[in-house]
């Protein structure tokens, strides 16, 4: 009994009991044909709980569940594109040479159905993205970078970022570019060898954060109204885009 654990110890004291009862039953009332018609009854209504207790409820719980976890991550995410995300993209996407041939696609409006969100995202996929490095400076995202770095550890501490594979491969690319930047101690004055190579860093950040960005965008649309609206107001792609309200 010592190497039982307690759910067994209860399971075994719970039959124990029971069968106890049923006992005492016979007993008083000398009547087994009786006891066995309602045993047999409540067996045959356990498998009809057990269908709804694990297939149903379970799953009501477990969805209701995914969405709280859904809500605190997507927090951490607004977190995120408010304190250096929005920045980045803002800062990427002017030396974007090929910009307007998506710019377009990414001025996001409240007439925006889930249909053309996912349309944007299937024909961003195929999109070459690129970022002419050398009219960077590299010295100025740097030291954003390095400034926001506390930042980005404390994210990383939110267990529920382990449930978002792609955000979670954005952070560790941001890492990278920011050690990568770190490293070098002349950032302006790079070999063109160095210079691709960094170059490869950052194109991997800006196309992480524009899909991540995408993701993001639709979820203030279906839950947000008021956060949408100001992403709107603010949305990096737009140069007409004005916080002002008009």
């Amino acid at each position: 009994m010592k190497h039982l654990t307690w759910e067994i110890k209860l399971g075994i004291l719970l039959v124990v009991l029971s069968a106890i009862v049923y006992f005492i039953h016979y007993l008083i009332f000398r009547d087994p044909h009786h006891i066995f018609i309602y045993m047999i009854g409540d067996i045959a209504f356990v498998f009809i709980e057990v269908l709804m207790v694990t297939l149903i409820i379970h799953r009501l719980l477990g969805e209701r569940e995914k969405s709280k976890r859904l809500e605190k991550l997507n927090m951490v995410i607004e977190v995120f594109f408010s304190e250096l995300g929005t920045e980045l993209l803002t800062y990427f996407s002017d030396f974007d040479p090929k910009l307007n041939k998506i710019k377009s696609n990414l001025i996001v409006t409240s007439e925006w159905s889930d249909k053309e969100f996912l349309s944007v995202t299937k024909k961003l996929k195929d999109f070459d993205y690129k970022i002419d490095v050398k009219k960077i400076d590299l010295g100025y995202l740097r030291d954003i970078l390095i400034k926001k770095r506390e930042f980005l550890i404390r994210l990383l501490e939110n267990p529920v970022l382990l449930e978002h594979e792609s955000f979670t491969e954005l952070m560790r690319a941001v890492f990278h570019l920011t050690e990568e930047l770190e490293a070098r101690k002349k950032v302006e004055s790079l070999s063109n060898c160095d210079c691709e190579h960094v170059e490869i860093d950052i194109e991997r950040v800006y196309v992480l954060l524009v899909d991540e960005w995408l993701d993001y965008m639709k979820y203030l649309k279906d839950n947000y109204p008021f956060l949408f609206s100001f992403a709107m107001r603010t949305n990096p792609f737009d140069e007409s885009a004005s916080v002002a309200v008009k």
